[in-house]
């Protein structure tokens, strides 16, 4: 059995390997991992500024800005005003199609590597990778920044 430190290797070749076999899918749709991240993130709040999902995703504000701008230009997202500078995000009608789109991409390839393994999707491995990542990323709180 390999240690613990491997894991982080292990997770990132599925990250790889997911964005690998799916970025047809995702250029179709003209957009690339972080946006997709990004569009998912605006979906799963009815209210959240762009600061927020740069650290719900752990991304550098610049490229979450950038990658929220082209999406905006391609009707995806809109931006309004909240408190002070920040931008609050919400998905147009065609944003909410795309993440519909998105949300089956990642789905059938998560349950064919699934169903490849026969890892069950309540496994108590998926609750420790949920736990993990809980504790590196800030919650979305009710007030605006």
């Amino acid at each position: 059995m390999k240690n613990i430190g491997y894991l982080a290797q292990d997770i990132s070749i599925l990250h790889r390997k997911y964005y690998k076999d799916t970025k047809e899918q995702f250029d179709e749709l003209k957009l690339n991992p972080t946006a997709a991240c990004i569009l998912l993130s605006v979906g799963d709040y009815k209210e959240v500024s762009q600061n927020q999902v740069a650290r719900l995703l752990v991304v550098d504000k610049g490229l979450a800005t950038r990658e929220i701008n082209k999406m905006q230009k391609l009707d995806y997202l809109s931006k309004s005003d909240g408190v002070g500078k920040t931008k609050i995000l919400k998905l147009t009608d065609t944003g909410k199609k795309i993440v519909e789109k998105v949300q089956q991409i990642r789905i059938d390839w998560w349950e064919k590597r699934f169903a490849d393994t026969g890892i069950k999707a309540d496994s108590p491995l998926v609750a420790a990778i949920e736990s993990v990542v809980d504790g590196i990323v800030d919650p979305v709180d009710s007030g605006n920044d």
